[in-house]
């Protein structure tokens, strides 16, 4: 063991350094070992709170639901939602009525 830690994006035990940089030889990954690793996204909801897994928030803008007749309504409680980085929506969701959808951050507000 080299005493290195592991890479951070595979989490390979392989890691070398190469000056001030730490590189995994696997996936290709650089990275300084001094500076405080990052935790991913902060999602924040349109007054700027921060959002987590499982909170519950509250549309602030009326949102048609693409390929229906369907509104989700200003004031509409979502329970639980989960926090994602794929594609251009943040949160996966279950809307009651109307159920599973993507929202984005940017009109809700944590309640």
């Amino acid at each position: 063991m080299s005493g290195l830690p592991a890479c951070p994006a595979c989490n390979s035990e392989y890691t070398y350094e190469d000056g001030a940089l730490l590189i995994c030889p696997e996936c290709g990954h650089e990275w300084n070992a001094n500076e405080p690793a990052t935790q991913g996204k902060v999602f924040r909801d349109a007054n700027g709170n921060e959002l987590q897994d499982g909170d519950t928030v509250t549309v602030i803008k009326d949102l048609k639901v693409k390929g229906s007749s369907l509104v989700v309504k200003v004031g509409t409680k979502v329970k639980n939602i989960r926090l994602t980085e794929e594609g251009d929506h943040d949160i996966d969701c279950k809307v009651d009525g109307i159920g599973p959808m993507k929202l984005k951050t940017e009109f809700v507000k944590k309640a």
